[in-house]
């Protein structure tokens, strides 16, 4: 199976390291699930009260 993370924080009172925390969890769960990872979504301080955002509205399927 194949997958993606999709990581994410919402504001300056967020860190960098929370994007870093998200990643190292999504990929230990995708390791013991065998699934095979492609690069990684990532939106840094932006807010999930809409869906414009960037990396969430990326679409590599075409």
């Amino acid at each position: 199976m194949t997958g993606v993370i999709y990581a994410r924080y919402s504001s300056d009172n967020q860190r960098e390291e929370s994007i870093e925390g998200q990643l190292r969890e999504c990929q230990a769960f995708a390791k013991k699930n065998d699934i095979t990872l492609l690069e990684p979504y990532i939106d840094r301080a932006l807010s999930a009260k809409t869906d414009n955002r960037p990396n969430f509205q990326k679409d590599d399927q075409g």
